[in-house]
């Protein structure tokens, strides 16, 4: 697991953000359907005891939620700075490598995707191999527009590595000549559960790490 001086798509410890939703999850849904049991049972004061102890633990999840979201910050990481992506372990580290700027307004950005073979328990297989989570990449300004590459060349960024792997994906961009303040952004395919995992990158409010040109 990278230190606390790593910069990762979490602010919040992963295993914890994980059993933390469903938890959250599990204890809405059994006890909404407990509740409800006990109300057309005709124990009504156990039932509303129920209802008050699941609207009290969804009032602390979501609490917690919009917490760790205000508290992030936007972060932009140097050329050659890992970021790290923490799904359960936080095993893959991106970062970029080389940035070719043309005048016409092209950009070829190469990015190295690396398994981080350290963070890995002694038990885990070495030849294990672990295939990416779908990454959404994209460049943007400092206006906030966003930019998606018009072409990848290299390894695909779904390509399962080992313990110690790397490889280089190549993006090319194209964007105005007047835009500044251009960063690059790597991020998980945001999908509904992201929106509701405390400290989550994606999350509600969630401020986002970026990598620099």
């Amino acid at each position: 697991m990278p230190t606390a001086t790593f910069a990762t798509n979490m602010n919040f410890p992963a295993p914890l953000a994980v059993i933390g939703f469903l938890s959250a999850a599990l204890g809405l849904v059994g006890g909404s359907a407990a509740a409800v049991i006990f109300w057309f049972s005709r124990k009504p004061k156990l039932a509303r005891s129920l209802a008050t102890i699941v609207a009290a633990g969804a009032v602390l999840y979501f609490a917690l939620l919009i917490g760790f979201s205000a508290a992030s910050h936007a972060t932009t990481l140097a050329r050659g700075q890992e970021k790290y992506f923490c799904e359960i372990d936080c095993h893959l580290a991106y970062s970029i490598t080389d940035v070719q700027a043309r005048p016409d307004g092209h950009y070829l950005v190469t990015v190295r995707t690396r398994f981080d073979e350290t963070t890995t328990s002694p038990q885990r297989p070495k030849d294990a191999p672990l295939t990416p989570s779908p990454r959404e990449i994209h460049l943007l300004d400092s206006a906030g527009h966003e930019y998606a590459p018009d072409q990848v060349q290299g390894t695909p960024l779904l390509t399962p590595l080992k313990p110690a792997d790397s490889y280089s994906t190549q993006l090319e961009f194209t964007i105005p000549k007047e835009a500044t303040g251009i960063r690059l952004l790597i991020n998980t395919t945001p999908a509904w559960p992201d929106r509701l995992v405390i400290g989550d990158e994606n999350s509600w409010l969630h401020k986002k790490t970026y990598l620099a040109l």
